[in-house]
């Protein structure tokens, strides 16, 4: 030991740096998983991104933007030995960009069975603007 400083505390800062996709609460992670329209629509399955690889997952029908599905496990394990978090995905639906003719008449019709643009079966929350 040298003596010839007196001793003192060490002091250690650790900082977490920010992950590309996932963000941290806890023993919880979350992810924004981008899906299009359709899938929201009429449902399907799609892979997400895990810390242990990429794991499916169901959207049902009818999903909107915001929804949130825990996978349980799928988190972090806790330091202290207990339990692993759940992993939360929430679902964000982008609308389609470079729509070739085709995609946009068939979207025109769709818009045109719903009532136009303003029809009632346009959105499941339409009436609330009333």
């Amino acid at each position: 030991m040298n003596t010839a400083h007196p001793a003192g505390d060490l002091y250690v800062q650790v900082q977490v740096k920010q992950h590309p996709i996932f963000e941290r609460e806890g023993n919880n992670l979350y992810c924004e998983v981008p899906i299009n329209f359709a899938m929201a629509a009429l449902g399907g399955e799609i892979e997400v991104p895990t810390l242990d690889g990429r794991v499916k997952l169901k959207v049902p029908g009818e999903t909107q933007t915001g929804k949130l599905f825990r996978m349980r496990g799928k988190g972090v394990k806790s330091v202290r030995g207990g339990a692993q978090g759940d992993l939360l995905c929430r679902v964000v639906v982008e609308t389609p960009v470079g729509l070739n003719e085709k995609q946009k008449q068939l979207l025109q019709e769709l818009q045109e069975s719903f009532g136009g643009p303003t029809g009632e079966h346009n959105s499941p929350r339409f009436k609330e603007l009333l």
